[in-house]
């Protein structure tokens, strides 16, 4: 595998915790509705407070996870887009005799489109951190990684 795709897989898996981070410190509150901004920068900076201790980090690469922190806010506020009710859009989805296909697509085609309109600034802010790391903390980010068996498990 070349390098620069080993980094790159490296690095999103990387952002992969720190999303998944974000996922789980704010897990519970989508029973009460859409985050507000406010807590969603509670929740941004106990993540990058967090990781910035697990990594010890330097001021240097604190200011390049505060900035992919930035982005993987700002695609994540991309993602929920307008709607207030992400859940009444996809209960909308099966609200009729069957299922609004039409309408399922539209909103993929949505979500796509902001994938992959903020995909190369996430990226380019994740390989920027990572890059910024020394070998030891990168085997860290690697460890955790395998620890925690993917940004998905949270018993791990």
């Amino acid at each position: 595998m070349q390098p620069w795709i080993k980094k790159t897989l490296i690095g999103l898996f990387g952002a992969a915790i720190l999303v998944g981070g974000l996922s789980a410190c704010s897990g519970g509150h989508h029973r009460h509705g859409p985050m507000d901004p406010e807590k969603i920068a509670e929740v941004r900076a106990k993540v990058v407070e967090r990781v910035s201790d697990k990594l010890d980090l330097s001021e240097a690469q604190k200011q390049k996870l505060n900035t992919l922190a930035d982005k993987l806010v700002a695609q994540r506020t991309a993602m929920v887009g307008k709607t207030t009710d992400p859940r009444a859009e996809m209960q909308a989805l099966v609200a009729g005799a069957q299922f609004d296909r039409s309408r399922a697509q539209t909103l993929l085609d949505e979500k796509l489109r902001v994938v992959q309109a903020g995909s190369p600034e996430v990226i380019a802010a994740l390989a920027d951190f990572f890059d910024s790391l020394n070998p030891e903390q990168q085997q860290k980010v690697r460890e955790l990684m395998q620890k925690r068996r993917g940004w998905m498990s949270r018993h791990g």
